[in-house]
This record gives C-alpha cells, structure tokens and sequence, in this order.
C-alpha cells in the first residue's frame, strides 16, 4: 500500500500500482485521490458449487478459511458456506460445508451439501449430499440422500424429517421411518 495525502493534510493508504486492489481509478483527473470503485462479485475457493440452490438471491453468510464461529444460533440466513469453524445452532435453507470446513452442532436444513465435516444434529428437510469427502456423524434425518464414493455417515439415521419444508410446498411432509444406527463409508 502507497501513503497519499488527503485533503486534511493527513495520510491515507491507497493500493499500489500492481496491487489487485488498484482499479485503475484512484486518481481523478485533476490528481486528487477517490475512493476507488468496489466489486460486485466475491471469488471464494468454494464459490464454484453446481448446485441451482446457490444461484438464488437471499441472505448469505460465508464462514471463511481460518475463521473459527463458536456459541451463536444462526437465523434468517438463506444459505451458510462453512470454509472454516463453526458451532452453533441454525435452522437455514441451505448449508454448504467446504473440503477444510467443519459444522458442530445442530441444524435444520433444506438443503445440505457437505465436501468437510459436520457433527451433531442435522434434519435435512430435502436432500443431502455427501461428497466422497464429505463426513457426516451424529443423528442425522433426510428426505433424500445422495453419498459420493468414499463420502462417510455415520450415527442414528433416519429417512423423512417428520417437519414441512422452510418455504411453501405443494408435497406433503414426509413421515419420520423408524432410526437406525448407522455407520457407511461408500
């Protein structure tokens, strides 16, 4: 970062020439600094996930690599990306869980994709899937289920959440089958 002055006489950091902060545009055309313009799109490692879910518009909350989020009750979040730590409780639409990142606690979910690890209670009203990966333990219910080769489930286990889904739906809500312990490496 380069020292520019500002109009109050004091100093400000401003992006050097080759920084991927530089836009181009820090500096008007009479040599007096701007605030440079920002980016509308975010680029995270996890960014790329094929699912149709993560296209919708709605509130996002993205844990990133190295960020430890401990003793919270997450609400009124659309979709949570877990790149890093978390132990809280939330009841979501969608959960993705990155290769590095780890989920303890409980969660009720429309959607879980899960690439690292989660551990404890996670009601999935929809569909979970289990990337080879992925590592799923505790007491785990689902309306679908999809595990990758190599992706790991174990615990109680049961088909059908018993709860209707977060949003509106025209299908009946499925009714919980009877638990069984389970413990499957594919």
């Amino acid at each position: 970062m380069l020292k520019s002055d500002t109009f109050f006489g004091g100093k400000h950091d401003t992006p050097a020439p080759n920084s991927p902060f530089n836009t181009g545009s820090n500096l008007s055309s009479s040599g007096s600094s701007a605030i440079p313009k920002a980016s509308n799109t975010v680029s995270t490692p996890f960014s790329q996930v094929t699912s149709s879910r993560t296209n919708e518009v709605g509130s996002k909350l993205i844990v990133g690599p190295n960020i430890k989020l401990r003793g919270v009750e997450i609400t009124d979040c659309d979709t949570l990306v877990v790149e890093g730590r978390v132990e809280a409780t939330m009841n979501s639409r969608v959960i993705h869980i990155a290769e590095k990142g780890a989920f303890k606690g409980s969660a009720e979910i429309d959607l879980a994709e899960i690439y690292g690890e989660f551990d404890g209670d996670l009601n999935v009203r929809e569909k979970l899937v289990i990337y080879s990966t992925g590592k799923v333990s505790g007491k785990i219910r689902y309306g679908k289920v999809v595990i990758e080769e190599g992706g790991q489930l174990t615990g109680e286990v049961q088909v059908g959440t018993g709860i209707k889904p977060a949003a509106p739906s025209t299908a009946p809500a499925q009714t919980a089958a009877p638990a069984q312990t389970i413990a499957a490496a594919v």
